[in-house]
This record gives C-alpha cells, sequence and structure tokens, in this order.
C-alpha cells in the first residue's frame, strides 16, 4: 500500500485501487478551499497516471461529506466579488470535469451526510454504494442558491429522471437511501460495517478488466450526452476499433481459445 503525500484528503493506492477521502470527520468532512483545488488537480494528474486503475471516494467517521464549509467558504463568500465569486463557481465545476474526465472509473462509497458538493462528487462517480444511512440532498436553494450547481442540473436528470431530480433541486430536500436505491442513484445498499469492502470487491472486479477499454467507456459515457444517435454510433465504432489494436483484446482471445480466464495488463 502506498499512501500518497496530500495535505487537504486522505489517499492510498493499494493494487491499483485509488482510495480517497475527505479528513474532517468531527465536521462530517466539509470540503474547504484548498480541499477543492486539490481534489480537483489530483483527478486532472490521475488521467496520466497508470498505477491507478480505479478509485473509490470513501466516507469517513460515519459521513461523505457535509459540503460546502459553512465558516471556510460560505462565509467569505458574501464578501467576494462577481469576479471572485465567478473564479471560485468555475473551480468547484473543474472538480466535477476533472472526475468525468479521470480516465478512471470512480466509485462512490457513501455513508450518512452527503449533501451540497458532496452529494456532486457522488453524482459526479460513475457508480454509487450506499448504506441504508445514507443522506442525499443537493440543498443550494435551502442557502439561497438555484439548484444549478456543479452540473446537477445536466447530470442529476440522467441519472434519476427529471421530475425526480427537480424536485430535489427545487426543495433541497433529502433523498433517503431507499429513494436513491429505487430511483437508480445508488447501485447498491449495504449494511454499514459492510460499505467499505464491498466498494474495494468492485473496484478490484473493475480494476481487474480491460483499463484501456475501461477508459474508452468512461470516455464515451461523458461524450455521447451531446451526440446525435448517429454520432454515437460513429464514436463507438472509432473507439472500439481502437481497443481491438490492444494486446489485452489479443489476450482475451488466446484465453478463450485455451478455455481459460483472461488475464489483462492494460495496454
Amino acid at each position: 500500500m502506498t499512501q500518497v503525500d496530500t495535505q487537504h484528503f486522505l489517499c492510498k493506492i493499494e493494487e491499483g485501487i485509488a482510495t480517497v477521502s475527505l479528513d474532517r470527520p468531527e465536521r462530517k468532512n466539509p470540503l474547504t478551499f484548498d480541499s477543492y483545488a486539490e481534489l480537483r488537480d489530483w483527478f486532472r494528474d490521475l488521467h496520466y497516471n497508470d498505477a491507478v486503475k480505479a478509485v473509490v471516494f470513501a466516507s469517513n467517521g460515519g459521513n461523505f461529506s457535509s459540503g460546502g464549509d459553512v465558516h471556510e467558504i460560505i462565509g467569505p463568500l458574501t464578501k467576494m466579488s462577481m469576479k471572485e465569486l465567478l473564479a471560485f463557481t468555475r473551480m468547484t465545476g473543474d472538480l466535477v470535469k476533472a472526475i468525468v474526465n479521470c480516465g478512471k472509473p470512480v466509485i462512490a462509497a457513501i455513508d450518512g451526510i452527503c449533501v451540497g458538493a458532496g452529494a456532486i462528487i457522488a453524482m459526479a462517480s460513475d457508480l454509487r454504494i450506499a448504506t441504508p444511512e445514507a443522506k442525499t440532498a443537493f440543498l443550494f436553494t435551502r442557502v439561497g442558491l438555484a439548484g444549478c450547481d456543479m452540473g446537477a442540473c445536466a447530470i442529476l436528470p440522467r441519472i434519476i429522471g427529471q421530475g425526480r431530480a427537480a424536485e430535489l433541486l427545487y426543495t433541497g430536500r433529502s433523498m433517503s437511501a431507499e429513494e436513491g436505491a429505487a430511483w437508480g442513484f445508488h447501485n447498491k445498499l449495504v449494511p454499514g460495517e459492510d460499505l467499505n469492502a464491498e466498494a474495494a470487491a468492485l473496484a478490484a472486479r473493475i480494476a481487474a478488466g480491460p483499463n484501456f477499454g475501461n477508459m474508452m467507456t468512461k470516455t464515451m459515457l461523458a461524450q455521447e450526452w451531446s451526440m446525435s444517435i448517429e454520432q454515437a454510433i460513429e464514436a463507438e465504432a472509432q473507439a472500439q476499433a481502437i481497443c481491438m489494436q490492444t494486446a489485452d483484446f489479443e489476450r482475451a482471445y488466446h484465453a478463450f481459445v485455451n478455455k481459460e480466464k483472461p488475464v489483462f495488463e492494460g495496454d
């Protein structure tokens, strides 16, 4: 296991799986200006890190994240100029773009409080496993803002549907774990004591797959939102032709012929 030297969040890498979490459990893991920026930069650089094959964004101390810190973010924002405010909102949006474009499957392991920007990080992840105690809220309207924060109005309806997303974004109410599972936000609900193991097992299963192919899948899932069906089919034809040139594709063929399980190496 390698402990990564990060200042404003926890990060370890073991057997190709990076596990990250916010590190202020006594405050239910709020985000600060510094943790936003460091997470953004880490996910941006991840695209070029072949040592990482999958990411688990974990909870810490029974909670995922309480969103932007009231004292360290919300308070200072009330005193900023428009130019400074736009720089901040662009930075927070850049974190979502970095997660979406990092080239690695990201699994959110959600326990307890998952609200505000914390809910956005979970939303931006590829997969979400939660405990029955998970409470997810996009509570921006409850602090006098719009629900359209960090891509919520674009991404959330694609996960749970327009009407359900509209209700959560207008009211800011909490979505229970059971609602999240029924609506497709959570891929799976597990007991709290099993959350880390379940997330790690899913990450390991994905990491054992063809990593170049996983990167291409993630890329297409993001890019095809703005494509017509015809454009998407052509883009996937090109993507799959590229994947057919990888050694992993050839390894899978030989394994099938020999009635063996393929061992992918990511090239």
